[in-house]
């Protein structure tokens, strides 16, 4: 076959392949470090989604829990908005050291999400210890370069109080979300929350782990803007404990809320339907 025709099969074999990526929003052959189960739809992207929300949303897990069953309502919720979702399962059901998983999800937004997607910048939905986890990435891995806005649902971000945390038997991530503790201190220091990434935090009053309630909340450090939100404040009949937060529909609107700003965390004026 002459030469000229094969440098032909050859262009036109190489656009096909481009077209194909671009089609099916595949930008690389990226492979998941992650093993399942995830919830139906995840870890996957396409162009059309990520031209209409830019950032894909990663969610992260919290402790004695896995991707399947913490994001089996919210995963749909944010696939059926437009989304890019990736989920992730860390730490044996993130039992294990948080510096350690915290190092995981580098590896799956670095190596899996980003070539994978296409995208520059993550967004990350994480449920109590998923909420102080990816801050360690955060503040001390050069998470800020790829993380846009950190949004924790019922975060232990300055551990609890709750007297059974020191005792959960094998659990080594249980006594490092204890109140003040070395990882806590570590996580936090030299700062809780680190420029360009926002952060929202929701929190309800009737937390039951992360004890008290309060010690959830972020404060807002130099260049860092944070939304902390009591649920109770907007929707004074909602009950959620500790382990709601992550099914239930007002949450998903101020996740929802805050994602579809990508320059600024959750509105503290906006007021969701109460249900």
């Amino acid at each position: 076959m002459p030469r000229t025709r094969l440098a032909v099969l050859a262009l036109l074999a190489a656009v096909a392949a481009l077209l194909s990526t671009t089609l099916t929003g595949s930008a690389s052959a990226a492979v998941n470090p992650s093993a399942g189960p995830f919830p139906p739809g995840t870890n996957t992207c396409t162009s059309a989604k990520l031209q209409l929300h830019p950032n894909p949303v990663v969610l992260v897990h919290g402790t004695f829990e896995d991707a399947a069953q913490n994001w089996s309502t919210l995963a749909p919720y944010l696939e059926a908005q437009g989304y890019c979702v990736y989920a992730l399962n860390y730490g044996q059901r993130g039992t294990q050291d948080i510096h350690a998983s915290s190092l995981q999800l580098k590896a799956f937004i670095e190596n899996f999400v980003l070539p994978d997607s296409g995208a520059s910048k993550v967004d990350i939905v994480g449920h109590s210890q998923g909420g102080l986890m990816p801050r360690d990435y955060i503040n001390h891995s050069g998470g800020n370069a790829t993380v846009n806005e950190l949004v924790g649902l019922s975060s232990s971000n300055h551990g609890t109080q709750n007297p059974l945390a020191p005792f959960s038997v094998g659990c080594v991530a249980c006594r490092q979300q204890v109140y003040n503790s070395d990882y806590i201190r570590y996580v936090n220091s030299p700062t809780e929350t680190k420029s360009p990434v926002d952060y929202t935090v929701i929190e309800t009053r009737y937390d039951d782990v992360v004890i008290p309630y309060t010690s959830a909340f972020l404060k807002t450090d130099e260049g860092t803007q944070v939304t902390n939100v009591t649920l109770q404040d907007k929707c004074p009949g909602n009950v959620d404990d500790h382990l709601a937060t992550p099914y239930d529909p007002v949450v998903f609107q101020w996740v929802t809320n805050a994602l579809n700003d990508p320059a600024n965390p959750a509105d503290p004026a906006f007021r969701p339907v109460c249900v």
